[in-house]
């Protein structure tokens, strides 16, 4: 218990795969601009990650390593992926239409997301078991909401302020996004 404890806490807050891995890097600053949007993508991709690392974990453990064709995990991983994206966007499409449209072109590069592909990749290069690997993707997707969610609510509050000419637009944002993964070091010594 100790362990997955360690996992979820280094994954989301130490490791966070956006401000101190930099993958995700399209998706966090491409929604970040309005919070509810920012947390709809954050969920998209919560779903998503976790399901991944368990689908992706159990195809390694079962299915690659006895037939010893580890060398397709990059290739099998990505197909798996964008099969779960596929089957977010149409449920988001059908039950979700608001979000869907603000989600826009976004949603389907969730398959493209490298964080996703990150994770899955993490789970085999560490050795995790299959508990392992969805702790890890649950917590790794939990730290990429609440980047995205903070750099959202931070935008929202930039946008009504006065910033140097030189700053505006994405300059400022890029800057707060640099300040934001300098916070986040201050995790670095927890675990």
């Amino acid at each position: 218990m100790k362990e997955l404890l360690l996992i979820a806490v280094g994954s989301a807050l130490v490791n966070n795969v956006v401000l101190s891995q930099f993958l995700g890097i399209c998706p966090f600053l491409g929604v970040s601009k309005n919070p509810k949007t920012a947390a709809g993508m954050g969920g998209a991709v919560i779903f998503v990650i976790a399901i991944a690392s368990l689908v992706t974990s159990v195809i390694y453990k079962f299915l690659m390593v006895p037939l010893g064709i580890e060398y397709l995990q990059t290739i099998i991983f990505i197909l798996v992926i964008a099969a779960l994206v596929q089957f977010v966007e149409m449920f988001l499409k059908k039950k979700m239409p608001p979000l869907y449209e603000s989600l826009g072109v976004f949603l389907p590069l969730i398959t493209t997301n490298c964080a996703v592909l990150g994770v899955a990749l993490t789970n085999v290069t560490k050795g995790y078991g299959i508990g392992e690997s969805l702790v890890n993707g649950i917590a790794t997707a939990v730290g990429f909401f609440i980047a995205i969610v903070l750099m959202a609510g931070v935008r929202e509050k930039i946008e009504g302020n006065d910033v140097p000419k030189p700053f505006q637009g994405t300059a400022i944002v890029l800057v707060t996004a640099c300040l934001m993964s300098i916070a986040f070091m201050g995790f670095s010594g927890m675990i």
